[in-house]
């Protein structure tokens, strides 16, 4: 099979197309045809070398896809060969024609919902509902302001906000992201960087201020955040490309707090809950992934570039 395969960590250009070994399910495993690949900031991250946590090298990258159940090993019993799926998790990474799972990793893919489609739901949508829900604790009649809601993340958590019965304020840095985050649900969405932005959002909060952030880019926007507040508000942290400064006694005088988000953080009995939420939503059409542009698994690198630059719309996905 082809598989992108980065065998020293630095520029976009070490992801690198190779023959790679077909991946052999073992005991309690899944051999997916991968038709889709979802593309993340994190992996963009891990392939420069400076995240946390590094793996081994040379690697696959890639968790997230859309594909076909193709061999099952010994003891699965949750999907067969030949079931439409899209994985939250891989053992040998997705950016390949093959990918090897973890079951629990695995989870149907409705017939409503393409492979692209499939491919944007694990990290966009996992992080968007761990934010929103389990970290946030966003309540039915609360408002929730998402910052960078054109993208995948953003999205994801416009869909689940107006599930949850919030009202939602969304910002996007272009008219074509201010459109297609109105479209996906948003009550009112602002541009961040025009002039008055704090006092649209107080305006549109009734001079309250909002319940809940959910921010992708803390170093940017955390210490104004803390202005937009209501009352006990809270923000959380998805996202941050550096330090920022803030006056704590902008918490102080709210009692409101900051919490950061890491999916890698949540345990099986989250994830079991995130993915059986999404279930719903993909089976009852409340959760729509949006796919912004589809590019050529040996296009990594252009991919990579794109999903780092500003003003993005929707998913972008990798086609083996």
């Amino acid at each position: 099979m082809k598989a992108v395969v980065v065998r020293a960590f630095g520029a976009p250009e070490v992801l690198k197309i190779e023959d790679a070994a077909d991946p052999v399910a073992g005991a309690g495993q899944v051999v997916v045809a991968v038709k889709a690949v979802g593309v993340n900031p994190v992996e963009t991250y891990i392939r420069s070398g400076s995240y946390a946590r590094k793996p081994a090298l040379p690697y696959t990258p890639g968790g997230d896809a859309g594909g076909v159940v193709e061999a099952v090993g010994a003891g699965v019993t949750g999907v067969k060969p030949g079931d439409r799926v899209w994985t939250s998790g891989s053992l040998s990474g997705t950016y390949a024609e093959r990918a090897l799972c973890r079951e629990a990793d695995v989870h149907p893919l409705p017939a409503r919902v393409s492979f692209a489609q499939g491919a944007a739901l694990g990290v966009p949508f996992m992080t968007a509902y761990h934010a929103l829900l389990q970290v946030g604790r966003a309540r039915k009649g609360e408002t929730v302001l998402v910052h960078g809601a054109s993208g995948g993340v953003g999205i994801a958590s416009i869909q689940l906000a107006k599930g949850a019965g919030c009202t939602v304020l969304g910002t996007a840095g272009t008219e074509a992201g201010r459109k297609l985050a109105t479209a996906q649900g948003a009550h009112q969405v602002l541009d961040h960087g025009a002039a008055g932005f704090r006092e649209a959002v107080m305006a549109a909060t009734n001079g309250r201020g909002v319940d809940l952030i959910l921010e992708m880019l803390a170093n940017v926007n955390l210490g104004k955040d803390l202005e937009l507040l209501a009352p006990r508000g809270r923000v959380a942290v998805i996202g941050s490309r550096g330090c920022v400064e803030v006056n704590p006694r902008d918490l102080m005088a709210r009692e409101a707090s900051i919490h950061g988000v890491m999916l890698g953080m949540t345990g099986d009995e989250d994830r079991a809950a995130i993915q059986a939420a999404l279930a719903i939503g993909l089976e009852n059409g409340t959760l729509v992934p949006v796919i912004g542009r589809e590019i050529p698994l040996a296009q990594a690198p252009a991919a990579h570039e794109a999903v780092m630059a500003p003003g993005h719309l929707g998913k972008i996905v990798l086609i083996p």
